[in-house]
């Protein structure tokens, strides 16, 4: 019995030390953020989901979720910035749309196919949800920062048309959303072999 106690508790704790390891990775890659030329200039592309989403798959779903938790936490205690806490509360809120529907999918049955599946769904959920949060909580609080008027000629900058907030959603945020998505699974699927290995020791 005290043998069978030890082992459980070893695999919870390492369990808890890859979460932690994989959180303070996915911070470290916030800091490492790409403007994009044909979206505005506060949307910028980093791979800090990542870590995230390999967490999800080997680990469960609920590890992706604690992971992005903790990575904004972390942010936000380390790195206040002008935007704190509503970029912290975006990142959580887009990171866990796509990490949770990819690790309930995949988690159902492991295989490459099923992978591609769960992370096509993951990045169309993460285009939906960003651009639903982006319009009725995320851009509203950026505006009590902001003025709306600049956020909008932020947009217009680089797209004519985008002239209000519904065309931002439409014309920025959703598709730097799906693009995203799209980037964080062709990343994930090229790595996850070879990093499973190390996460299901």
């Amino acid at each position: 019995m005290e043998k069978i106690t030890l082992t459980v508790n070893s695999s919870g704790l390492g369990k808890l030390i890859k979460v932690s390891l994989l959180s303070v990775i996915s911070f470290l890659l916030m800091y490492i953020e790409t403007p994009l030329p044909l979206f505005p200039v506060f949307l910028k592309l980093d791979l800090s989901d990542v870590p995230a989403i390999l967490g999800t798959y080997a680990l469960g779903p609920g590890a992706g979720v604690l992971i992005q938790i903790l990575k904004n936490l972390l942010h936000l205690i380390l790195k206040w910035g002008a935007d704190s806490p509503v970029g912290e509360l975006a990142n959580l809120i887009i990171g866990i749309s796509f990490v949770l529907p990819a690790g309930l999918i995949y988690n159902r049955n492991k295989t490459r196919k099923t992978a591609i599946k769960s992370m096509a769904v993951a990045t169309l959920a993460m285009g939906i949800t960003g651009g639903l949060a982006n319009y009725y909580i995320l851009i509203p609080f950026y505006s009590k920062l902001f003025p709306l008027e600049i956020i909008i000629d932020m947009g217009r900058q680089v797209n004519n048309a985008i002239v209000d907030l519904k065309s931002l959603v439409l014309y920025g945020i959703i598709p730097f959303n799906i693009l995203k998505g799209t980037v964080l699974s062709a990343v994930t699927l090229s790595i996850y072999k070879h990093i499973s290995k190390i996460l299901h020791r």
